[in-house]
C-alpha cells in the first residue's frame, strides 16, 4: 500500500484531507487485506519520529511524529498493526523517475543561475526509489515463499546522511555544475506550516539481516540516477 498524500506542508494546513487518504484509506486497505487473508506491506516514512535522537532510528524507537503528516502516517501504521499479516516500511527522503523531487527541483533550478539557498539543520538519508523498489521486491519474495516469520516493522534507506544543504551540494557536484552558488539556510527562516524532524535518518540493520540485502550509500545512488537522466 504505497499510496498516501505526501505534502507535508498541505497535510498541516488541511488535516481532514490528511485523515481522509492516509488514516482512513489505510484503514479500507487493511479491511481488504484481513477479508481476503493476505499480508500487506505498508510504506511509512521517517516522519513518524520527532528528530531529537542523534543516533539512526531503529524500530524499537518509540515514534513521537511533530506535524500532521507524520501523525496520519503513525495513524496508518496503527491500523495497518491489528492484522496478523503485515509489513510496515519506513523509509526517507525519497527521489526517482517518476513525480517531484529534491534532485530534479535542485537542477532545474540551477539552470538559471540563481543562487540556491538549502536549510542545514535537517538531517536525513536520501533514498532512491529504484533501491527501494529492489529490497521490496527481496522482501515480497521472501514474504510468499519460505517462511512466515518476517512480519513486523522495518526500516529501509540508503545508507549515509546529510543535511538538505549538503545533499544540495553533492547533487550540483555530480552533475558537474560549478556557476551556482549555495547557501545554508535554517529551518526557521522557510517559515513553512508543518515542523520537519531536525534528524530522521534511519538504522536498516533490522531489515538487511533479515532479507539478506544491503542499502547502498546515498551518493552511489545519487551518482547513478544523475548519470541515468544524462
Amino acid at each position: 500500500h504505497a499510496a498516501a498524500w505526501t505534502d507535508v506542508d498541505g497535510c498541516e494546513t488541511n488535516s481532514d484531507k490528511a485523515e481522509e487518504i492516509n488514516v482512513n484509506g489505510t484503514e479500507n486497505v487493511a479491511l481488504s487485506a484481513r477479508d481476503l487473508d493476505v499480508p500487506l506491506v505498508y510504506i511509512s516514512t521517517d516522519f513518524v519520529f520527532d528528530g531529537d535522537k542523534k543516533s539512526p532510528y531503529t524500530e524499537k524507537d518509540m515514534p513521537n511524529p511533530i506535524c500532521i503528516y507524520g501523525k496520519s502516517k503513525l495513524e496508518g501504521e496503527e491500523r495497518v498493526r491489528s492484522l496478523n499479516k503485515y509489513i510496515i516500511l519506513r523509509t526517507s527522503w525519497l527521489y526517482g523517475a517518476s513525480g517531484k523531487n529534491f534532485v530534479d527541483t535542485i537542477l532545474e533550478k540551477a539552470k538559471s543561475g540563481e543562487t540556491l539557498k538549502v536549510v542545514d539543520d535537517q538531517i536525513g538519508t536520501p533514498t532512491y526509489t529504484k533501491d527501494l523498489a529492489q529490497a521490496i521486491h527481496k522482501l515480497m519474495k521472501t514474504v510468499y515463499g519460505i517462511r512466515n516469520t518476517v512480519y513486523g516493522i522495518y526500516h529501509i534507506s540508503n545508507k549515509g546522511e546529510v543535511s538538505w544543504f549538503g545533499y544540495a551540494k553533492e547533487i550540483l557536484k555530480i552533475a558537474a555544475i560549478d556557476n551556482v552558488e549555495v547557501l545554508p539556510i535554517k529551518s526557521r527562516e522557510l517559515d513553512r506550516p508543518a515542523r520537519r524532524p531536525a534528524f530522521s535518518v534511519l538504522g536498516n540493520a533490522k531489515f538487511e539481516e533479515a532479507f539478506g540485502f544491503n542499502m547502498r550509500q546515498w551518493q552511489e545512488s545519487l551518482q547513478e540516477y544523475l548519470h541515468e537522466k544524462r
